[in-house]
């Protein structure tokens, strides 16, 4: 397909998925004392099953881990899913470039990268993500007593995919590291969207104009960071792990899913690999689009 083509198309799927009205959560709940320390939940629209708690999916949303990108854009995706009778959490975190502390928290990398506002907060990012997964089962007790905290599929997209891999992987990190946790997390799997799964191969690519560098820092703390963050050195998590990936991606290319998916089978560890043909980066979230269909049945199939 010539270049003009594919841009155009990779366009027209953004504005789509960016075009549905944000859909407010039924309840939203503090896991810590900041502004972005904060789930939305969403209850089941529909029972689907013999009745009683519904699993839950908990919601990473991506956006390059900048802070342009919030959680709304991922209000239609998050309401589809509680349409098909999911009970869903969407999980903020903190995010970099909207702050000067954000900026510092990126080891002043936003002013080597010059076209784009810094991505990520290190530690705060990581923390965050930690905190919020560690604080969800009793939140979900409280506030959503209709999802069941012992069937949980986490998900997420682009940038959240990382973190959903991340997550599932504390176990694996290094000793010294604050978010390990002793046990595997009780999670019954990952589907992961368009993940920025292997960080080295996503700065070789450039992804997010440098969002990996920003993420971790520039030079060395890039590779001395990288054992505490990068999903790939974190293998195998003994937790199933679906990543769903359109061939036409221009935003997280293919190949950056495929190095996981390989990292994963040279650790022994089989990690599902579903490519779509002919979709970019945003169908997976878009409620309007096959993909999203594909990737709620995904999500089905670790669910239930």
């Amino acid at each position: 397909m010539p270049d003009d083509v594919a841009a155009a198309r990779a366009a027209a799927e953004e504005r789509s998925a960016f075009s549905h009205p944000p859909v407010d959560p039924d309840a939203t709940a503090p896991y810590g004392d900041l502004p972005d320390q904060v789930i939305d939940f969403y209850a089941p629209r529909v029972q689907v099953g013999p009745g009683g708690p519904v699993p839950l999916v908990v919601v990473l949303h991506g956006g390059a881990w900048r802070a342009a990108h919030d959680r709304r854009h991922v209000t239609p995706f998050a309401d589809f899913l509680a349409r098909r009778g999911f009970a869903v959490a969407s999980v903020e975190y903190r995010r970099g470039g909207d702050t000067p502390e954000g900026t510092a928290g990126v080891a002043g990398t936003a002013g080597e990268a010059g076209t784009a506002p810094a991505a990520g907060r290190w530690p705060d990012t990581f923390d965050d993500v930690a905190a919020a997964l560690d604080a969800l089962p009793a939140l979900v007790r409280e506030v959503l007593p209709q999802g069941d905290p012992r069937r949980t599929v986490l998900v997420g997209h682009s940038a959240g995919g990382h973190l959903a891999l991340w997550a599932a992987a504390r176990h694996l990190l290094p000793a010294d590291a604050p978010w390990r946790t002793d046990r595997p997390a009780p999670l019954r799997g990952v589907v992961a969207l368009a993940p920025i799964a292997d960080l080295a191969v996503a700065d070789k690519l450039d992804v997010c104009g440098g969002a990996t560098r920003q993420l971790l820092g520039a030079d060395d703390l890039f590779e001395q960071r990288r054992p505490y963050a990068d999903p790939a050195l974190l293998l195998p998590t003994g937790i199933a792990t679906t990543l769903v990936q359109g061939r036409a991606d221009r935003v997280v290319p293919q190949a950056v899913a495929e190095a996981y998916a390989d990292a994963a089978a040279k650790a022994g560890e089989v990690v599902g690999l579903t490519l779509l043909a002919d979709v970019g980066h945003f169908p997976l979230i878009d409620p309007v689009a096959d993909a999203c269909a594909v990737v709620a049945e995904e999500i089905a199939q670790l669910a239930w």
